[in-house]
This record gives structure tokens, C-alpha cells and sequence, in this order.
């Protein structure tokens, strides 16, 4: 996240920064070895099919076993290798995951409306029919990424859907992860990972036709397959590193705040955190407390770096200086913590998700307990893009029926458009149904 220089200069001494990243530019970016390794991979197991899939399986992930593919039986069974308290809370966070998806899916609503008489127009919503989900299980298995991209496609009613996820350094999958999809009713799972899991569901390598959207976080490996496939599959979006900001007055507790911006930044090294505030109080208190938490952090070694090279600080002079460098932000997460979130919700128009008032946090979504989707734009790309929703499986087809004696309000203006444009086959379309309606013929 980084602010656009033309807006910091229109909006002059209304704003000042008091902690600016050590690198203040995007947090990352295309790395040429990256475009050319993720090219020369999906070539080649593109052309070797499997046999391809199988060899970077060996060489990157370490996989010796005979099949990809775990039988119905071990995803059932993955549940017992967790504590009875794990297992409530996966299954509270697919419950609730699902629940929001059913409420969204309900306001999406087939149509049908006469635009003029015998003129019918409208849409139905339709599912796709095969989805891939690539579920990651790094250094931080992020078991509720099951519950976004595998169960609210089959909430969305798509008929199959396909999870991927890496082996471990045993050879075996995050039992946490299997969990989290045998909840989300995937209906096959491989234990597969990185560029070949991608291209082996986009190719139709396991066993199953090609799938018609990927989904999925993952590395910039697996980001940089996503962006080669798009066109021969449908994606989600094209995530970079996870993202916070927060909006805060000096009604915030900067210990609330220190946390936020820390829960986000452990994601990784260049994790970008920022903090938008109307209080130069609050701002340079919150910078004492993050240094502060970071003493005892375990996680320090992750959380610090972000901090560093990718956390800022800065004041604005009023609400409307605030939500102007806010939406030029457009963060992936919003947290608002204000004694007026309801104007500020309002009125920012650029964010992935936004979490209102001291109680909500970033956390509550990312694990699955909130019920909303957390696969959500980053780098700006929440100034044009949505998150991932039950939407993003349903295609609004659109149909039109015409009765007989609407053929003189369509077919008289469509003569007269195709002789300008010279499409006499488009003419020909109309100028024959208006001579047989004239003549009456059926």
C-alpha cells in the first residue's frame, strides 16, 4: 500500500506522516525469475501432462507416494488427529462461512421485466461447473481458506469442486487443512502443491475434466500461475501480500491498535500495515506500542521486518482529509475505530473488507469466525475489484424472448443502424421478419 504522490501534494500540510516505511513503495511486485520459472512449468506440463505434474511433485515438494489423491475415508478421518476444541472451532467457522454465503446467495435474485409489450428480458443466475481450490499449508497453515474457497462455490451449487494442498516435510498433509475441506465438502482432495497443483486442475491432469475457476491464496509462485492461466481458466483475484490499515481517532486504545496492525504484518515480511489518524497523540503512541509488542512477540522475526519496511503512520487534519488518503489506500483489510464509524462507512468507497469499531478485528475474519470471505484485493486493487463471494460462481446469463407483435419495435431500428454500419447480413436479420409479420406469416 502506498499513497499516490499527486494526492499527498493536493493535499499539503492537511496530512503529515510520522512513521514512513523504510521502503515506501509496493510491497511486491513481478519478479522476472518468477514469470520465467512459473512459464517454463505450466509449458512443460502442458505438454507432459502428468508425468510433468509428478516430477515437480518429487523435486519440490519432496513427494515419493504412488498417488496424489487421498481417498474419501483419510479426508474423513483427518478430524481425529486435532483436539476436540480444534475440531468445534472449524466447524464453527464452516458453518458460519456457509451461512453468510446462503444469505448472500439469497439476495441474488433471477429477474424478468417486459421492457416494452412482447419484449421479455432478464437473467438467471447459473452456477459454473467445476472449481479448483488451492489451500496452502506454509509455516502457517490458514485452515479457514477451505471454508471461502471450497465451501461457498458449493454453496453457489457448483457441481464438483477440486481441493490441492502441499505435503509437509513428513510426506503427509496439515490434518487442520484436510479438516477444513472435508467441512467444506470438497469433493476430491490431493495432496499436491505450488505451479503443478494449479496446472493439473486447469489441464485436466487428475482425473477429471479441466475446472473452470482456480481460487486460492498462495505464494508468488502460485500467484504468478494464477495470472499465466487466466483465459484458460477463470481466478478469484490476483492477491499480493496480506494487507491492514486502520482508521483511528483518539478514542481508540492504542494497545487495540498496536495489535491490529501486528496480526496483519505476521503474514509475512512484506505485509504492509498502515495507520490513518485524525489524532497525532494516538499515532505516535501507537508506534511506542508496537515496539512495545514486538519485544514479545514470537513471531517477531516476521512481524518486525513488515513493520519496519512496510508500516506507516500518518496524521490527517480532519475525518475528510482521512477517508480521501483511506480510499487512495484501498487496503485489502479496514479496520474503523472512531467515536463515528458509521460516517466513516459511509463514506469510504475503497477497501476489501471493513471491520467497524473496537470489538471487530481482522483476526475474527481471517480464521472463519465472522462468516465473511477473506480472499480479498490487494495492492489498490480495491478501487475497482470486490473480494471473493458466492457471486464469483454464479454467471448472470441474460435471455430475451420477443412475441410477434414486438417485431416492429426492434426490427425498424435495427434495419436503419445495420445499412449505416454497412452489416447487411445484420439487416437482412431484421428486414426478413418485418416482411413476413407484414404479410403475416408465422
Amino acid at each position: 500500500m502506498r499513497f499516490a504522490p499527486s494526492l499527498l501534494t493536493e493535499l499539503g500540510g492537511s496530512c503529515r506522516r510520522l512513521k514512513t516505511p523504510a521502503h515506501d513503495g509496493p510491497a511486491a511486485q513481478r519478479e522476472p525469475a518468477v514469470v520465467q520459472r512459473v512459464s517454463e512449468m505450466l509449458a512443460a506440463i502442458e505438454r507432459d501432462g502428468m508425468d510433468a505434474v509428478l516430477r515437480y511433485a518429487r523435486e519440490l515438494d519432496g513427494w515419493t507416494a504412488a498417488d496424489v489423491e487421498l481417498d474419501a475415508a483419510a479426508i474423513a478421518s483427518s478430524g481425529d488427529r486435532l483436539t476436540p476444541a480444534h475440531r468445534e472451532a472449524l466447524e464453527l467457522g464452516a458453518e458460519r462461512t456457509a451461512a453468510f454465503a446462503r444469505a448472500q446467495r439469497d439476495h441474488l435474485r433471477d429477474f424478468e421485466t417486459e421492457l416494452a409489450p412482447g419484449l421479455i428480458t432478464g437473467h438467471r443466475y447459473v452456477p459454473v461447473q467445476r472449481v479448483g481450490a488451492y489451500l496452502p499449508a506454509g509455516r502457517f497453515p490458514l485452515t479457514a481458506g477451505a471454508f471461502m474457497t471450497v465451501g461457498v462455490p458449493k454453496v453457489a451449487g457448483v457441481e464438483t469442486v477440486l481441493a490441492c494442498t502441499p505435503p509437509g516435510r513428513d510426506g503427509t498433509s496439515d490434518p487442520a487443512v484436510l479438516y477444513s475441506a472435508h467441512l467444506a465438502g470438497a469433493d476430491r482432495v490431493y495432496v499436491l502443491g505450488g505451479v503443478q497443483a494449479l496446472a493439473a486442475m486447469a489441464f485436466g491432469l487428475l482425473g477429471e475434466r479441466p475446472v473452470d475457476v482456480l481460487v486460492g491464496a498462495g505464494n508468488a509462485f502460485v500467484a504468478e500461475a494464477k495470472r499465466q492461466l487466466f483465459g484458460t481458466v477463470g481466478i478469484d483475484l490476483l492477491a499480493g501480500p496480506s494487507e491492514v490499515a486502520v482508521l483511528a481517532d483518539d478514542t481508540a486504545d492504542p494497545e487495540l491498535v498496536a495489535a491490529d496492525l501486528l496480526g496483519q504484518a505476521e503474514h509475512g515480511v512484506n505485509s504492509p500495515a498502515a495507520l490513518i489518524t485524525t489524532s497525532e497523540r494516538l499515532g505516535r503512541e501507537v508506534i511506542a506500542e508496537v515496539e512495545r509488542q514486538l519485544a514479545t512477540l514470537s513471531t517477531a522475526e516476521i512481524a518486525g521486518p513488515a513493520w519496519r519496511d512496510h508500516g506507516s503512520v500518518t496524521w490527517a487534519a480532519d475525518a475528510e482529509t482521512a477517508i480521501a488518503l483511506m480510499d487512495d489506500l484501498a487496503p485489502e483489510h479496514l479496520e474503523v475505530i472512531t467515536a463515528d464509524d458509521d460516517r466513516y462507512h459511509r463514506e469510504l468507497r475503497n477497501y476489501g473488507s471493513i471491520f467497524l469499531g473496537p470489538w471487530s478485528t481482522v483476526a475474527y475474519s481471517d480464521k472463519g469466525m465472522a462468516g465473511t470471505n477473506h480472499v480479498l484485493p490487494t495492492a489498490g486493487g480495491a478501487k475497482h475489484s470486490a473480494g471473493l463471494s458466492v457471486s464469483r460462481f454464479l454467471k448472470p446469463l441474460t435471455y430475451q424472448r420477443v412475441a410477434e407483435e414486438a417485431t416492429p419495435l426492434l426490427a425498424d431500428a435495427v434495419d436503419v443502424i445495420s445499412e449505416y454500419e454497412r452489416m447487411a447480413a445484420h439487416r437482412a436479420t431484421a428486414t426478413i421478419r418485418t416482411d413476413r409479420y407484414e404479410k403475416g406469416q408465422r
